[in-house]
């Protein structure tokens, strides 16, 4: 069985975010209209993905348990520790001394941890396990390829 992923924790940088162009016209991804005005401002990613700052971290992921999601090895995770955990969010859990990004499934029964790849089982949250659910991704930040 493989195993799961590990993931490396960052702090947004608020103090000099980076701001780059944003135009703020749609952009289509079919045809194009040759008359589109763009109009064009300022945007930092740090406050466009955050909304609390104080209880925000970004991930980087590693492994490939939950493709099936969007999340892809590499990929940048933006992790908000303020929301309140729910059934089928995308959490970073923290299970028996390792992180984990898993869909939370909670049922009358039990609590299980869900990978998006078929190659990866289930995990069952049993009372003996040392588990917290660490946060909640809100976005995944990835490189095009």
């Amino acid at each position: 069985m493989p195993v799961n992923p590990k993931i490396t924790f960052f702090v947004p940088d608020f103090e000099s975010p980076i701001q780059t162009t944003f135009i703020s016209s749609e952009i289509k991804a079919g045809f194009p209209s040759p008359a589109a005005d763009f109009e064009e401002s300022k945007v930092s990613l740090d406050h466009l993905l955050i909304k609390n700052k104080e209880a925000t971290f970004y991930a980087k992921a590693s492994g490939n348990s939950m493709t099936g999601a969007g999340i892809d090895d590499g990929d940048i995770l933006v992790i908000d520790r303020s929301l309140e955990p729910r059934n089928n969010a995308v959490a970073v859990c923290f299970i028996d001394g390792e992180f984990t990004v898993k869909r939370i499934k909670k049922t009358d029964e039990a609590v299980f941890l869900m990978p998006e790849n078929s190659n990866y089982a289930p995990i069952q949250i049993a009372p003996h396990n040392e588990f917290i659910i660490w946060g909640i991704v809100t976005y995944v930040i990835k490189q095009i390829k």
